[in-house]
């Protein structure tokens, strides 16, 4: 059996946590497909190692418990740029995430270690290399190349070194893999949508895309500058001066408060929900009944923009049709005018206008959906991201031993 310790900045401190859920559903993934996962997490204000549905979680603590807020809530470089006080934790965190590594890893204890976002978790997991000679993988996403390396030249060292002493590169999108090999030439990035796969319903959804009016799109992610939600809201506008429509925001996030006020002030409160989190049944159901979804993401000076769009992915497979801003790995997923509609970012006319056609086309926007879920199951089902990953941890084993 193979044995994998995972190495990420946040992972679910709960059953039916938010955060990171697709990393604990990979993980359950990759347990019935018989690949034995354990996790190394930093603590959450000092919680201490646990078990979430049946995985073993080590904690690493790094600082006082009240200070162990780097991760969870919000991605670690969004909490750098807010707070640059927060920078005094690196050290410390990356510290106490090599020991702990250094030690789960000992006499053999795992067959290969995977770093998520490797600056700065690949880092252990080169020490690990060294010390206990347990192959490395390492998987970027795009937000960490973009705030570390494409403004910083150590940072650019850094993503370089990772590279060479990694046995194996992944990158989540097309996109990310390309920003890769700017920084780092050399490199050999394997495409696999990690952390962006979700199953298929195996029920039929509630409702066929626009097959009933008023129409009803939906939101789904963090409230951050990066995802466009007030270019959406002021897009929004403009579609209900033509139509009886409705909005579902669901997320939370630094920017709600600003975004509730552009609401009132867009008098579109009676139009428009801000739900908050909510557990992912619920969420899906949400989706069942949405007649389409919409990603307006932007590209923010320090994160970039997306690396994939894990909510695309969910919306495809339960046949609704998306509309998302031609950027990041956005393009992997929305295949434009086969299974949804790409927009310039930033464009509030030409979102508006595309959420209009599909409400003026119900059989486009069926159609949309159909294609998008035969997509969804060619390219980022769980069987196709749970064999790519297997065959790749068997690779780096077999070529380290």
């Amino acid at each position: 059996m193979l044995r994998v310790l995972f190495i990420a900045s946040a992972y679910p401190r709960h059953d039916g946590d938010v955060i990171t859920s697709w990393l604990g559903a990979t993980v359950a993934k990759l347990r019935d497909a018989g690949i034995h996962v354990e996790v190394l997490a930093p603590a959450f204000e000092g919680a201490p190692d646990h078990v979430v549905e049946g995985i073993r979680i080590h904690r690493f603590r790094y600082a006082p418990a009240r200070w162990e807020t780097l991760s969870h809530d919000n991605p670690i470089p969004w909490q750098l740029r807010e707070r640059p006080l927060r920078f005094a934790l690196i050290p410390g965190y990356v510290t106490a995430c090599t020991m702990a590594a250094t030690r789960l890893t000992a006499n053999g204890a795992f067959d290969v270690v995977h770093a998520f976002w490797p600056l700065p978790h690949a880092i252990p997991g080169i020490v690990a290399r060294w010390i206990h000679r347990v192959p490395l993988v390492s998987t970027f996403f795009g937000a960490e190349l973009h705030f570390f390396a494409t403004r910083h030249v150590m940072g650019r060292v850094a993503v370089r070194s990772i590279v060479r002493q990694s046995d194996a590169v992944t990158a989540i999108s097309a996109f990310t893999a390309r920003e890769l090999l700017d920084i780092a030439p050399t490199a050999e990035p394997v495409i696999i949508p990690f952390g962006a796969a979700l199953s298929p319903p195996t029920a039929h959804d509630e409702r066929l895309p626009f097959a009933e009016l008023p129409a009803h799109f939906l939101f789904v992610g963090r409230l951050v500058a990066r995802k466009g939600v007030d270019i959406l809201l002021a897009a929004f506008a403009k579609v209900v001066e033509e139509s009886d429509a409705h909005l579902t925001i669901v997320g939370e996030g630094a920017e709600r408060d600003r975004l509730e006020a552009l609401t009132a002030s867009l008098e579109l409160r009676d139009r428009v929900t801000f739900t908050g989190y909510i557990p992912d049944d619920v969420l899906h159901g949400l989706i069942g009944r949405c007649d389409a979804l919409v990603l307006p993401a932007v590209n923010d000076s320090v994160l970039g923009t997306e690396g994939l769009g894990v909510v695309l992915i969910e919306a495809l497979s339960h046949g609704k049709p998306v509309i998302a801003s031609d950027t990041g790995g956005i393009p992997d997923i929305v295949l434009h005018e086969r299974t949804g509609l790409l927009v310039p970012p930033g464009d509030v006319e030409v979102l508006a206008a595309s959420m209009r056609r599909l409400i003026d086309n119900p059989d486009l926007a069926q159609a949309l959906g159909a294609a998008g879920r035969a997509h969804v199951e060619a390219k980022f089902s769980w069987p196709v991201i749970v064999e790519a990953l297997g065959r790749l941890y068997e690779s780096v084993r077999a070529k380290r031993r």
